[in-house]
Parts: C-alpha cells; sequence; structure tokens
C-alpha cells in the first residue's frame, strides 16, 4: 500500500464518520487538508515543531485562499441554480473535479514540504493536530472521530 499523503488522505476520508467529522471541522474553521496532513505526519511518525507547523499553515493558507476556496465559493454559488439548470449542473460537477484537483494539489506540496522531515523518538512525539488545527477545532467532538479512524486506520493498514 502507498504511504504518500494523497493515498493516506483517500483511505481515511473513506473512513466511517471522517468525511461529516472533516466538513464539521472546516465549519469550525479547520483546514482539512492540513487535518489529513497533520493525521499522515503523526502516522509517519514526523516530529512537530513550531517552524515546521508553520511552513506547512502558510503553504496551505496560500493555496486555500488562492485556488480552493474561490472553487469553492463559485460551486456552492451555484448549487441553487444547478438543481433545475442541468447545464450549470454539469459545470457545477466538473467544478468540483476542479476542487478536488486543486486539494489533492496542496496535499502534494504538504507532503514535498515535509518530505526530509525527520522522524521522532516516541517520547519526543508532538501532537501535530495541535499545531496545524485552530483552537476553534482542538476541542470539537469531531475532531475526535477523526482521531480515533487515524487510529484504526494505522492498526489494520500499517499506514
Amino acid at each position: 500500500m502507498s504511504t504518500d499523503l494523497w493515498n493516506y488522505a483517500l483511505a481515511l476520508y473513506r473512513r466511517e464518520g471522517v468525511e461529516q467529522a472533516s466538513l464539521t471541522l472546516q465549519n469550525a474553521g479547520a483546514d482539512v487538508c492540513l487535518l489529513l496532513c497533520g493525521c499522515w505526519l503523526q502516522s509517519r511518525p514526523v516530529s512537530a515543531d513550531a517552524e515546521r507547523a508553520g511552513t506547512l499553515r502558510e503553504l496551505a493558507n496560500a493555496w486555500q485562499d488562492e485556488v480552493i476556496k474561490p472553487l469553492r465559493r463559485l460551486r456552492q454559488q451555484w448549487k441553487p441554480q444547478a438543481q433545475t439548470d442541468p447545464q450549470l449542473g454539469v459545470l457545477r460537477e466538473r467544478l468540483k473535479d476542479v476542487e478536488l484537483a486543486a486539494e489533492r494539489t496542496l496535499l502534494e506540496r504538504l507532503e514535498e514540504a515535509a518530505a526530509h522531515w525527520s522522524p521522532a523518538p516516541e517520547q519526543q512525539r508532538e501532537d501535530w493536530l495541535q499545531w496545524l488545527l485552530p483552537a476553534s477545532a482542538l476541542h470539537h467532538d469531531a475532531l475526535q472521530t477523526v482521531r480515533v479512524a487515524a487510529g484504526r486506520l494505522q492498526e489494520e493498514t500499517g499506514f
């Protein structure tokens, strides 16, 4: 099984409850790509620190603001009209595919940024999600759903 971030993200996102939990956390201000990346780094296990987390947040924030969020806004804006306009519905689905491709690109960039970071001994590991998620998401029940699913994924697949 591949251990790249994209495949990890797909495997985790397909787990029961993770999609809904991720969307809930997104509504609470979290970046889902950073959430998935944090879980992936935690499973590797790569040492977390403020500088590394800052690098990932800067990269993600820029791509989210410039690419993903505008695509998402437009897709959401079209939703009501697309229900009665089949041609717009087709365009909206294509836009959804472009949005997913932009998220994949972000995950690839996050993986590339972390490619040479060294693992840490178990006793020195910090929680990546504490560094990557806003306080509004850290104490949300939905985060526990994602953590449990990530733990099970690692136990079952070695991911």
